[in-house]
Parts: C-alpha cells; structure tokens; sequence
C-alpha cells in the first residue's frame, strides 16, 4: 500500500509545492515533552529520509530550540528539495541571570519572547530565525497568533490585528516581491480571525490549528469557500485536536491543549463506536480526513521519535471503507458537505 503521505499539492498561487503530510515544529520545541538535542535531530531527519518535504517551526516553540533543531538537520539536505515555514510575531531575548518571566516555559532555551507585529518587528523576527537555522532562506512566513486564544480578549486581538496589517504584512509583501520568501500566510487557533485575515490580505496560505478535523468542521462554512474563491491554500495544524483523536476519549485526554471538555468527549465515544464497527482506527482516520479537501496542501503533524514519523507515515496509506464515511455523516458526526477519502 503506497501512502499519500508523499503526495505534492502547491501552495495556493505560488510555485511552492508542500507534502500532504507535513512535519510540525512544535512538540520538538520542548515545552511540553522532554527530549534530547539528538532525538529532536534524528526525527527530523527520520522525517526527511521517509518523504516528508514539508516542514513548520516558529521561533516560539522552545524559544528558538526548534529552529536550532530544525536547521541543524535540513542543512544536510539540498536546500530546494524541502519547503520550510516559520512564523513572525516575537522575537527573542536572552534572560538576565536569576530573572524570572510570568508565563515562562521550561523545557526550551533561556530566552524570552516579545510579540511584536510591527515592520522592524517582523524583520527583527525573520533575522533571529535565519541565524538560528542556519539558512539563507524561508519560504513561507506565517504572521502567528493574532487570536483571541493567544492574546485573552476580542479588544487585545483586534488590536494586534490593526498591527499586523500596518506592520509585518507590508513587510512581508515586499519581501515576498522581492523572493526573499516565497509565500505569505497566518498562523492561528481561530476560524474567525482566519476569515478576517483572508478578506483584507493577499494571502497564499493559511495555517489554522484543529478547526477542520474529523472532530469538527467549522472552516467549512465560510472560510473554506472563501479560500477557494481567492486560490488561498490551508495548511491544517492539531489535525488531532491537540490529543483527542489519538488517544480517544480516555481520563485525562486533550483538546486544544487542555483537559477535554465533557461535550468533546462525548463526541469522540460515538466517533469512536463508528470506528469499532468498520474495524477502523480513529487517529488514522483523523490523519486521512481533511487531506481530501481539495483546499488542503498539508496536515502538519508533530513527532518526539522517528517510530512516530513511519506510523504517520503509514496510517496514510492505509484503506477506510466508504461506508465508514457515510455513518459519519448519517449519525450527524461529520457535516454533510465535508469531502471524503476515496
């Protein structure tokens, strides 16, 4: 069985072309799972020698430690044979000895993050990310995290809305003319701020974290269409909603990155009761979904060791029969619009 994983799908109007299965920059950061400069190293490159072509980072996961790790193994590899994206939004300074920061992190390097969205802001950001990589050169710059989720409140968003746009927007157009970086898109947790930035920006892209998965389909409504109507590709992050639909519906379980709540929860038993009688798998079935939107250039999926890259790798290959799908949708579990695996 030959998996999908491999499949190229071009970056909205660009000539950038990503994998159907992307490798995320997150997990490797270190902030939330313990492991070695090595290990981070060896899966990157585990994900390169299976076929992945696509790789996310950002300079806020691990503060820079995943860009460190990221450019320490794509270096090894010609540089035109894989698409990397980061983000721009902070940059990092180095912590003073015995200083303390509210909200820091362990698990990455001793630095601190600022958010800027202005245009010095966002060079200062794509500068740090280069050194730390080790590169000459980024394709995709994503603007991350202007949501609700991320900056406590609609006024707060809004207002590094308003930056965005007057700042690294601009910044990037005229980087993105000159071909220092090859597209432009945002990085966020939200559909809503997702279709603001769709309407009032020239994007090629949009990386929106686990609001189109087998769990649930709002993209589907408005900003879907409005993607396709504007040729904007979407790159899916948390295609498993942050744990949920690996683990499945068990103690303890994650949905967009804390305790899943008992709605959530409830949803993902009768997924998985539908799982159990066509004999499928919940995760890859939830890997498999949203790659059949024609919209989707990537799923970005995170990994500690090379073993999870080759069972990503391999769940895409796999086979799910039609009448799976079609319970999905008769039990109201899976919007009715919503394309399919075939």
């Amino acid at each position: 069985m030959v998996s999908n994983a491999f499949e190229r799908r071009r970056l909205g109007a660009t000539s950038l072309q990503t994998s159907a299965l992307g490798f995320g920059g997150a997990p490797i950061g270190g902030f939330r799972f313990a492991l070695s400069e090595q290990q981070g190293i060896d899966t990157v490159t585990a994900a390169f020698a299976g076929g992945i072509r696509y790789f996310d980072t950002s300079p806020y996961y691990g503060y820079g430690r995943s860009e460190l790790i990221f450019g320490t193994a794509l270096r090894q590899q010609p540089r035109e044979s894989y698409v990397l994206s980061t983000k721009v939004g902070r940059w990092m300074t180095a912590l003073a000895p015995g200083e303390r920061v509210e909200g820091w992190r362990a698990g990455g390097l001793p630095f601190k993050a600022t958010f800027d969205y202005s245009r010095d802001g966002t060079l200062r950001s794509l500068e740090q990310s280069l050194l730390r990589l080790g590169l000459s050169r980024i394709d995709i710059a994503l603007i991350h995290d202007v949501d609700v989720h991320t900056h406590g409140s609609e006024a707060e968003a809004d207002r590094r809305f308003g930056e965005a746009m007057a700042g690294s927007f601009p910044a990037l157009v005229e980087l993105r003319r000159a071909g220092v970086i090859g597209a432009i898109g945002v990085g966020l947790n939200e559909t809503a701020m997702s279709l603001r930035f769709a309407r009032e920006a020239d994007l090629d892209c949009i990386m929106l974290a686990g609001r189109y998965t087998l769990l649930e389909q709002g993209a589907l409504d408005e900003l879907l269409p409005l993607c396709e109507k504007k040729n904007v590709s979407m790159l899916l992050a948390a295609p498993l909603n942050s744990g949920v639909l690996a683990t499945g519906a068990t103690a303890g379980a994650s949905y967009d990155y804390r305790p899943a709540p008992h709605e959530v929860l409830a949803k993902v038993r009768r997924i998985e009761a539908v799982c159990r009688r066509h004999q499928v798998d919940l995760m890859t079935a939830a890997l498999k979904f949203p790659l059949a939107h024609p919209r989707l250039s990537s799923i970005v999926v995170g990994a500690l060791q090379p073993a999870e890259v080759s069972d990503n790798i391999a769940r895409l290959a796999a086979t799910i029969p039609a009448e799976f799908w079609r319970e999905l949708k008769e039990e109201n579990l899976l919007a009715a619009a919503a394309p399919v695996p075939t």
